[in-house]
């Protein structure tokens, strides 16, 4: 399944946003006086950040095919990792909702 390189950056971006957004509320500040909290939200903005990373390491790769600098093994190497990544990131937020939706079944 090929992704668009339109959608593709369009999806990067939106990470990318995701990521600023979440960084710069206060409820992650205060979960982070809290405790062990800090650890989640860090370890959560280091993977959202690794797939805006790979995503544009991606761009740069098929923008360097388009100039002549860079081999086709190469970019489909680069796409085919951040698709991995988009893939795993979904599937965690997946788990995220599941486990959420389970706790809101639980009875009081």
């Amino acid at each position: 399944m090929a992704i668009p390189l339109t959608a593709a950056t369009s999806a990067y971006a939106n990470a990318a946003k995701l990521l600023n957004q979440a960084a710069k509320p206060q409820a992650l500040n205060q979960v982070a006086e809290a405790g062990q909290g800090n650890d989640f939200a860090k370890l959560l903005g280091q993977a959202v950040q690794g797939v805006v990373d790979n995503g544009k390491a991606a761009d740069a790769k098929a923008m360097d095919m388009v100039n002549g600098r860079a081999d086709m093994v190469d970019v489909v190497t680069a796409i085919s990792q951040t698709e991995l990544a988009m893939d795993t990131m979904v599937a965690v937020r997946d788990r995220v909702i599941s486990a959420y939706e389970e706790i809101m079944r639980m009875p009081i």
